[in-house]
């Protein structure tokens, strides 16, 4: 599971890797309740109209915020949804049945190695130099006379993973985020609900990733 990542925040390369413009207000280091921004198709993309980006970046809360919600305080328990109940989980099936999928640009998350017997803070990112793209759902909500948009990052199981098996408690299941490759991002963008989102679930390589210590 990720509650901590650093977000892309320099407006080059979250042009560069992707297609849009950094929104005002993301912070640099980013928990659950913290605005940080997501990806999606913008609503007006369909129109046929050449003009209009194929990629919308919005400010979010970190942790998906349902419309039912009364408040944020939600957040602190839905910035990541397991991929295997999000369909069902009342906080996620609406996004989910929707296709309201997005992109989460970070430049690394942040991950707790327990192998020493205590937990060390480590930084994950991509061996390449790339920024991530994980998976995510986005919603929007009316708090008071407000709309707040949120967003939260889809997880699969590590137990197998060659990497992320060594994180978090001996005892406690692994996970991992979703990351995609870049050349997936506008077909995740586009995929329909049921069993073509499902197939974005999937474990990103290993050999793709690097783990340091944070000093």
């Amino acid at each position: 599971m990720c509650s901590h990542y650093r977000p892309v925040t320099d407006v080059q390369r979250y042009r560069s890797f992707f297609g849009a413009v950094l929104p005002n207000g993301t912070r640099p280091d980013l928990w659950p309740g913290y605005v940080g921004s997501f990806i999606r198709r913008p609503r007006e993309s369909d129109a046929g109209d050449e003009a209009v980006a194929q990629h919308e970046a919005l400010p979010g809360v970190f942790g998906l915020i349902p419309h039912w919600a009364k408040d944020t305080k939600i957040s602190r328990q839905t910035y990541n949804a397991r991929s295997e109940t999000v369909a069902e989980k009342p906080s996620f099936r609406d996004a989910w049945r929707r296709a309201q999928h997005c992109i989460i640009p970070a430049d690394w998350i942040y991950e707790p190695d327990w192998r020493s017997g205590k937990a060390v803070p480590t930084r994950i990112q991509r061996a390449d130099g790339h920024p991530m793209g994980i998976a995510g759902l986005w919603a929007s909500c009316k708090l008071g006379d407000e709309w707040v948009h949120s967003f939260t990052m889809l997880t699969v199981n590590a137990d197998d993973h060659e990497l992320m098996r060594n994180f978090h408690k001996p005892h406690d299941e692994k996970r991992m985020v979703v990351i995609l490759g870049e050349g997936s991002y506008d077909a995740w963008l586009d995929s329909l609900p049921g069993p073509a989102s499902s197939d974005f679930m999937r474990q990103y390589p290993a050999g793709n990733l690097i783990a340091s210590p944070e000093k």
